[in-house]
């Protein structure tokens, strides 16, 4: 950019920009500005300018201005290390939590990549070493790697795979309870249903169960922070009537927020104590 400068008292026609001795533009006397491209990287050129009038007059040099180009971008052509100390766990049936060592990289890691087998399926930040992979099936083997990407789109190798297996079935509802009874017991002149179950075994605390009589949701049951990991007992109101008999089967809410399968049903029949 520079001041408008007279030639010859006489109206500025256009502008004539020099690289040193050669000229390089020209430039509209309305205009006080233009943009200088092809030049070299990390060198310094000298620039000045010179007005010229309508009738061809060229006036004095402006004084002179340095700049220097900043030195080129080196291509990054280098992957950050691959990611180290990969974990995982299943969090229920369908979920799993992985975590892994940070990557290096000379500019930084932009993402990682989380890998089922050889598909690409889920990516996280480059502040993040930790994920939640969802959607995935009861009672399956997955492998899993993680590839760190910079700012270049140079990935990393894949770390150490981490194989694991969702809990359930996949042939069926997962999470189901296991060694599932009912008995009828008396009290106070009523009768009661007593269950007993060993919780679905999976990565987390069950804290709610739900209870069905007779096909009908019946009650649930919700634990606080003490609720039993290897076996569970819960007893609840039948009637006053003996000789009624009810089937029984509860189900488990797994700690990834879904329902697990239900338990075998079971048959109970009041004042007989099976």
């Amino acid at each position: 950019m520079w001041n408008a400068v007279a030639a010859a008292d006489a109206e500025v026609s256009h502008y004539e920009v020099y690289r040193g001795t050669t000229k390089v533009k020209e430039v509209p006397g309305a205009e006080h500005m233009v943009d200088i491209t092809r030049l070299r990287p990390a060198t310094t050129y000298v620039f000045t300018v010179r007005a010229r009038d309508a009738d061809g007059r060229l006036g004095p040099r402006s004084r002179e201005v340095r700049a220097t180009t900043p030195g080129a971008a080196t291509a990054d052509d280098t992957a950050p290390t691959r990611p180290a100390e990969l974990r995982g766990r299943t969090a229920g049936s369908r979920a799993a939590q992985l975590s892994w060592s940070a990557s290096e990289d000379d500019r930084g890691v932009v993402s990682y990549n989380v890998y089922q087998g050889g598909t690409k399926i889920h990516s996280v930040g480059g502040n993040q070493t930790a994920t939640v992979v969802t959607g995935l099936r009861p009672g399956t083997r997955y492998s899993f790697t993680v590839r760190a990407r910079d700012a270049a789109d140079n990935l990393s190798p894949a770390g150490a795979t981490v194989r694991l297996t969702t809990a359930g079935s996949a042939d069926g509802p997962a999470g189901a309870p296991t060694g599932f009874r009912a008995t009828s017991e008396r009290s106070d002149g009523a009768y009661h249903i007593v269950l007993h179950w060993v919780p679905p075994r999976v990565d987390g605390v069950i804290t709610e169960y739900e209870v069905r009589l007779d096909g009908r949701v019946a009650t649930s049951l919700v634990y606080g922070g003490d609720a039993p990991r290897d076996r569970a007992t819960y007893r609840f109101y039948a009637g006053r009537e003996a000789g009624v008999a009810h089937r029984v089967r509860i189900r488990a809410m797994l700690p990834d927020g879904t329902w697990g399968g239900f338990s075998a049903e079971r048959t109970v029949t009041t004042g007989t104590g099976r």
